[in-house]
């Protein structure tokens, strides 16, 4: 399963230099996998409402080329990796055919304490499997 989705640069998510600040694509990419969620079926809200988590373990980007205000940028995710309580997603961010950002993302599903757990069955869904 490979999900898109776009975003326009705000003039606000720039530093001095014109650029995306760096922390800015944390936010793009963590926008990028809501929207993954959602297009695979994976009811989020009734996972937290029901005392689980979606954690992010870990974080790995290359920051490639500075994407500026008023760029469209659009957001690849796709399943990297999945194992019984976490996976890895792939993300890219492009401006056209330019990357502008590669990064893995570590999720781990975890109980009300915050514990790693088995993904239950109803959250398992297909579109979590590389």
């Amino acid at each position: 399963m490979i999900a898109e989705c776009q975003l326009q640069v705000r003039t606000y998510e720039c530093d001095s230099y014109q650029h995306v600040n760096n922390a800015n694509y944390l936010n793009y990419l963590e926008y990028a996998r809501y929207e993954f969620l959602k297009q695979i079926d994976f009811d989020y809200p009734a996972a937290i409402e029901a005392g689980y988590g979606v954690f992010i373990a870990r974080v790995e980007i290359e920051y490639k080329k500075p994407a500026k205000t008023d760029d469209t940028l659009r957001i690849i995710s796709r399943p990297l990796k999945k194992g019984a309580a976490s996976g890895v997603i792939a993300q890219k961010i492009l401006r056209g055919e330019d990357e502008i950002v590669d990064a893995k993302v570590t999720w781990v599903f975890v109980n009300s304490n915050g514990h790693p757990v088995k993904v239950p069955p109803q959250w398992n869904v297909e579109g979590l499997q590389p």
